[in-house]
């Protein structure tokens, strides 16, 4: 079974976190692996579009009930109406998580996904206990694919 792996992050990113994500996008697809996201702008449309056109699967779980609202990278998507409960549901699809930039909404997923015990490697982000800080986008994707156990 393919890897799982959820990328969250800054809704409005700086132009290198947007270039991270999609360069961490497409490096999950060329290994296989499934991409999750919010289903939204920014790092997860980065994320997504570089996955996309490298054949991974990208679902999103989407905050609102309309389908129509993820970005068009999206190839299997979740409405689920439950606003920012949602990030629970990304973090816990995940067998790990690669958090890129982000304000308070990227925090929540990290703090959710390390009290699951869900490994989360960061780029540009919260720098705190238990995230592990990558060089780059292809040593973010070289620890989650070891520490899902495909690396």
């Amino acid at each position: 079974m393919a890897v799982h792996v959820a990328i969250v992050g800054a809704s409005a990113p700086t132009e290198a976190q947007a270039a991270s994500a999609e360069a961490v996008g497409r490096a999950l697809g060329t290994a296989g692996a499934v991409v999750i996201t919010g289903g939204g702008g920014g790092v997860m449309a980065a994320a997504a579009r570089g996955a996309a056109e490298n054949g991974a699967r990208v679902v999103a779980i989407l905050p609102g009930s309309d389908r129509t609202a993820a970005n068009p990278w999206s190839e299997i998507v979740l409405a689920t109406g439950m606003g920012e409960l949602r990030n629970g549901l990304i973090v816990r699809a995940a067998d790990v998580v690669i958090a890129v930039g982000g304000a308070y909404g990227t925090l929540s997923e990290i703090a959710l996904a390390l009290s699951a015990g869900t490994a989360v490697i960061g780029l540009d982000t919260w720098a705190i206990d238990g995230v592990q800080m990558a060089a780059g986008p292809d040593d973010a994707v070289a620890r989650a694919l070891a520490l899902a156990g495909e690396g």
